[in-house]
């Protein structure tokens, strides 16, 4: 009976014995810090994974969407714009006179003025030939009328023909050409054939435009191409002058989505812009941001990661300058920017 309860006794102490134990090896064995450190480094490693995935992501759309404007833009497409450029050039140079038109000289009046000259030609040149008609010098009459960036001309077939010339910082970029047709002067007009880009709503603004406000629907094709080739152009210009700073840059094809990444100071500064509409020159809607990562793990503060910081003098920048001039003010001022961020993160 004593043999039994003392053999039970020395179980008990065993027992209790191995549980003091076991409490203490966790706290000796497994520090808490280095458990965090490696967590925290984990964290930034599947971030950075991430973002790979993601910019591995964007590049195929690129390509892809690389693929599809190459397809679009077939030999028959440059076989129609050499073809009407030569029948412009044809126009130009057997006319008569150009009549600069300003402001309000361009108007409705004009414009049906222009329909019914095109629809009395075509017909004097469909009937037969009269030997004893006299010739009318008027109806011979060759001219052409430049308003802005467009010259408007009278083609064979009751055709109307637009050239818009558009241009870059005073420089010449691409002509572009839009053919009109009607069946006669009191029906509406329609786009017979154009060479302006596949992305921008031609076809939109034809069915919303064209019977109601022709004059207007010549406007405003003029003002989409005008602000997408600005758009593009600053774009290529700040890749051109400041490439170098740029780690990533993505765009949709209209140039009215607008991303890219600047890598070469001590944050990661990523900006975003977007265009409400496409006759615009200046983004509509911006988001500037600053990551700084890069400061964090240099002076090895693994506690918590870095929230970005918004930069409202750059988007402030975005909105009122061409995007080349607002990228030198926002390199200009950013590293007093990024020590504003860093002190106001910096643990007080």
């Amino acid at each position: 009976m004593e043999s039994d309860a003392e053999e039970s006794l020395k179980k008990r102490q065993k027992k209790n014995s191995f549980a003091a134990d076991s409490s203490r090896k966790p706290l000796e064995l497994i520090p808490f810090r280095p458990y965090q450190v490696m967590g925290e480094v984990n964290f930034i490693q599947e971030e950075d994974v991430r973002l790979e995935s993601t910019r591995a992501r964007f590049s195929n759309v690129l390509k892809r969407h690389g693929a599809l404007a190459e397809r679009l833009a077939r030999d028959s497409d440059k076989m129609i714009f050499e073809r009407l450029q030569k029948e412009f050039e044809a126009v130009r140079a057997s006319q008569t006179r150009e009549v600069y038109l300003d402001g309000e000289e361009w108007n409705d009046g004009l414009l049906a003025t222009i329909r019914e000259r095109v629809h009395m030609e075509a017909d004097r040149k469909a009937m037969p030939a009269d030997p004893n008609t006299v010739p009318s010098n008027h109806a011979e009459e060759n001219i052409t009328y430049r308003a802005g960036n467009k010259v408007i001309c009278c083609l064979e077939g009751a055709r109307i023909g637009i050239q818009y010339e558009t241009s870059f910082a005073g420089e010449p970029c691409e002509l572009y050409h839009c053919v009109l047709e009607s069946k006669s002067f009191l029906e509406k007009m329609t786009v017979l054939e154009h060479t302006i880009p596949f992305f921008l709503p031609i076809r939109e603004a034809e069915n919303d435009l064209l019977s109601s406000n022709a004059m207007r629907f010549i406007d405003y094709i003029g003002e989409l191409l005008q602000a997408y080739v600005d758009r593009r152009e600053q774009v290529r210009l700040i890749k051109e002058l400041y490439g170098n700073q740029i780690g990533e840059l993505f765009h949709s094809l209209p140039y009215h989505m607008i991303e890219f990444v600047l890598d070469d100071f001590d944050c990661k500064v990523t900006v975003s812009l977007r265009y409400a509409d496409l006759i615009l020159v200046l983004p509509t809607r911006v988001r500037v941001f600053a990551w700084p990562i890069n400061q964090f793990k240099k002076n090895g503060a693994f506690g918590s990661q870095p929230s970005p910081a918004r930069l409202p003098y750059a988007e402030d920048a975005l909105r009122t300058m061409s995007l080349p001039e607002a990228y030198a003010e926002i390199v200009l001022n950013l590293p007093r920017a990024i020590q504003q961020i860093f002190q106001d993160m910096s643990p007080t």
